[in-house]
Formats: C-alpha cells, sequence, structure tokens
C-alpha cells in the first residue's frame, strides 16, 4: 500500500470509529471474573457445569469450577441458563465490503476510503455477533490492512484480524479486479495488483503481499461465482504457478488459502501446497482422499452457496451470466461439505462474509449440522480447528489458562439447539466486555 493511502485510510477509520470505540471499548480492568452458567471445553469436548473464568488483562488466567470470587477482580455474573465458549474464529470474510444490487456499479464510483468508512460498520457487526477473530480473504487495494491496524490499536471495535489483502490470480480470472470493464479501462494488472501469468510473476506478487504487511495468501486458482466471467469451476493457475506462489509464500512464514470451485483447479491447489480449499463446490473423491492425504484444510463457506442461490431469482440483483453460476453452485455446495465431513477431511469454519450481510456469521452452524456434522464438530470447526489452521493454537480456540481472554456466550445449550449460536449474548475480547445483553436488561 502506498504510504500517502495508508495513511489516508487510517485517518478515515479513525475519524468515523473513534465515538464509537469510546462507547464500546471500555479498557479492560487489572482483574475480571466471569461466571459462566455453562461453558463448553471445546478442546476436551464436553459440557461443564457452572464454572468461573479469570482474567488478567488480555488473557485468561484460571479457569475454575464453580462461581467464584477474586479479592479486588470486577465479576461478571452471566445468566444461569448461558454457555460460555471460546470466541468464535470465521475463516473466511471479507471485511472491506458487501454485495448488493449496485455492487457492480459501485467500483467505478467509490473511492477506497468509501469502502473503508463501511468496512469499520462490517467490522464491528461482526464482533457483535460473536466473531472476535478472522481471516480476511482478499480486498480491493489493502484496505483491510488499514482496519486491521486501526481495530489493534484500540481505534474502533472489531474482530482480529489475519489478512490476505489483495488476492493473486490470472489475467481474466477470479482474482483480475478490471474482470468485465471495457477493454479501454480495463489495462493489464500485474503483480501489485495479484495477477500473475509466470512463476516469475508468482514470487513478485507474494514479496510485494510482504511489503504491504499482510498476514497470508490468497490465491484464485479457479473461476468463481461473483465475476462476470462465464465459469465458476474453470482451472485458472497452472500447478507450476502454484508452486512458486506456496514456496515464497512458506518462505516468508504465510499460509495459503485457494478459493477453489472445481475438481482440477483443486487438485492442482493441494498438489502445489496449498493450506487451505476455499468454498470446494465441485470437490470430487479423488480430491477429497489427496487432501486428507497431505492434511489440506477445507473451509466450505455453506452460507455463500446458499445465499447466492436465493438471490439469483431476484431481478436485476446479478448480471444474467453471475445469477447462471449462482444457481449452479449453491444447490451443491452443502452436501460437498457433508461428503468431506465422512470422508475425513479436515475442516475449519468459514462463511465468506460479504457475499451474505455482515453479522450472520453464524447462520453457516446450522448449515453445517444440515449437511451431516454434529453441532459440537461445527462449534470445534469454529474454535479449535480455525486456530490451527491459523497457527494461532497457543492463544485461540479454547478457554485456557494462557490464551487471550476470547469469550462469547449463547441463552442455552447450543450442543442441543445449534441455531442457538445465532444468538450471542456476550462478546469479551482480549478481556474486554463488547456485549452484554444481561447487564443491559431492565
Amino acid at each position: 500500500m502506498k504510504p500517502r493511502l495508508a495513511a489516508a485510510i487510517a485517518a478515515v477509520l479513525a475519524v468515523s470509529a473513534a465515538a464509537v470505540c469510546a462507547a464500546d471499548a471500555p479498557a479492560a480492568p487489572a482483574a475480571t471474573v466471569l461466571q459462566c452458567g455453562r461453558l463448553l471445553d471445546v478442546a476436551a469436548g464436553k459440557m461443564l457445569g457452572p464454572t468461573t473464568v479469570v482474567i488478567e488483562g488480555n488473557r485468561i488466567k484460571e479457569v475454575v469450577t464453580g462461581a467464584q470470587e477474586r479479592p479486588g477482580a470486577q465479576t461478571i455474573r452471566l445468566p444461569a441458563a448461558d454457555t460460555c465458549l471460546p470466541g468464535l474464529i470465521d475463516s473466511h470474510t471479507h471485511l472491506t465490503g458487501q454485495t448488493s444490487p449496485t455492487g457492480y456499479s459501485d467500483q467505478f464510483r467509490w473511492n477506497i476510503a468509501d469502502y473503508a468508512v463501511r468496512s469499520t460498520v462490517y467490522a464491528r457487526r461482526t464482533l457483535m455477533a460473536g466473531f472476535t477473530t478472522v481471516r480476511n480473504l482478499g480486498d480491493t487495494d489493502n484496505e483491510s490492512v488499514a482496519l486491521r491496524n486501526a481495530i489493534n490499536a484500540g481505534i474502533l471495535p472489531g474482530p482480529r484480524i489475519f489478512t490476505a489483502g489483495v488476492p493473486i490470480g490470472s489475467t481474466g480470472g477470479h482474482a483480475d479486479p478490471t474482470d468485465g470493464y471495457r477493454q479501454d479501462l480495463a489495462g493489464d494488472p500485474g503483480p501489485r495488483q495479484g495477477i500473475v501469468n509466470s512463476p516469475e510473476d508468482a514470487w513478485k506478487a507474494v514479496r510485494q503481499h510482504y511489503k504491504d504487511g499482510d498476514d497470508l495468501i490468497k490465491i484464485m486458482p479457479s473461476g468463481g461465482v461473483l465475476d462476470e466471467s462465464a465459469s465458476a469451476d474453470n482451472p485458472q493457475m497452472t500447478l507450476e504457478e502454484i508452486k512458486a506462489v506456496v514456496a515464497a509464500a512458506h518462505d516468508y512464514g504465510y499460509t495459503v488459502a485457494a478459493h477453489a470451485h472445481g475438481a482440477e483447479a483443486i487438485r492442482r491447489a493441494v498438489l502445489g501446497g496449498v493450506d487451505s480449499i476455499e468454498h470446494g463446490t465441485f470437490m470430487n473423491d479423488e480430491d477429497m482422499k489427496l487432501m486428507k492425504q497431505r492434511g489440506t484444510w477445507y473451509v466450505p463457506t455453506i452460507i455463500a452457496g446458499k445465499y447466492v442461490e436465493q438471490m439469483a431469482d431476484k431481478p436485476g440483483y446479478y448480471p444474467p451470466q453471475v445469477a447462471a453460476k449462482a444457481k449452479q453452485v449453491g444447490p451443491i455446495i452443502q452436501a460437498t461439505a457433508g461428503r468431506a465431513y465422512k470422508a475425513g477431511v479436515k475442516i475449519a469454519f468459514g462463511t465468506d462474509a460479504s457475499v451474505y450481510p455482515h453479522g450472520q456469521n453464524a447462520k453457516e452452524f446450522e448449515y453445517m449440522v444440515q449437511a451431516g456434522m454434529p453441532p459440537l464438530f461445527a462449534i470445534q470447526a469454529a474454535t479449535t480447528h480455525a486456530a490451527e489452521l491459523l497457527r494461532q493454537e497457543k492463544n485461540l480456540g479454547s478457554i485456557a489458562p494462557g490464551k487471550y481472554a476470547d469469550v462469547v456466550a449463547v441463552p442455552g445449550n447450543p450442543l442441543d439447539d445449534i441455531t442457538l449460536m445465532q444468538k450471542v449474548d456476550f462478546v469479551m475480547k482480549d478481556g474486554q466486555v463488547y456485549r452484554n445483553d444481561a447487564a443491559a436488561a431492565p
């Protein structure tokens, strides 16, 4: 990101969100005692009874049985019916945008600051829904880096962000920012904009991401649904290009997420060494076998497929070629996720937030259970599994001593009713309380 652009975006974020931050993110006390009616131990796979979580600063100090006190600590008593869980992790979001009927023309009218300002609203909605950490898998001009930095600095409320910045793909492919433009506007984007057409380009693009301060790499080796091309699943990167991205990324300590709908694109991505497959709509049995052998993660994003299928029949919502792809992908993605679970593929929770309205992320839990995954597994996918995918097991994914004090609560037992995950009534991130419906009630 150019220094002037980065400074401008950061300034916009600060001005737009300072008042919200002051109201919604009070400084964490030196010590906090959180009394939970129940606590789901996601690491052990057990529901515990009344449990107290002792927090110092932004870390968990103790997890003890029963409702206990600590001298001098602030005590928060949650309703007896509530279940405490680790802060949730969405492994596939796009916090700096949101699809709409005007989205295809907005890109010609909006400045980067317009996207940045709106991202502050999307980030807050995501946090209030219980998602305290996200992977942001693609933006327009690295504006998610500024959003991440503003949240980390305490300027505005939002989830902890690990961002991929600009996605990497091929000319005319799903990552091409000028796809669908008329010829005189399209130009010829290169590695600086994430467009690669050789292994050498791939190395340069990854190094640019390192220079820009990104946290991981996102590639687009297959077609996609919402671009204006005709195919959702054709392969769009060679195996050699994918291997070059992965080699460069791993040199810099990055993981690589691969947007891939088509079976051949999935095969190439897995052989190329990527860390996760996103969407995976047309994944076949051979792909699943290969992913299991190589330990490749799968992030299904069922809600995105469901949503685009629903919107495809609304006149004018998508261009005709996009609507046709949405009708093709939507009915398949949930069944593929169920087959992958039965095949033993490693699964992490992710939603493709921005394809549907931000804040509805937890609907994915319901769709995962409908696909055949047990409620506990679906919750683990958004906690322990997602933390492992992020390589953040020491900090995230469970309520345990030494980990970040990220705790959410729902009104009941989500193992009995997974839809309760859509009714989060308490959110703590880094020891700070952002939502406590019980305290706000008369």
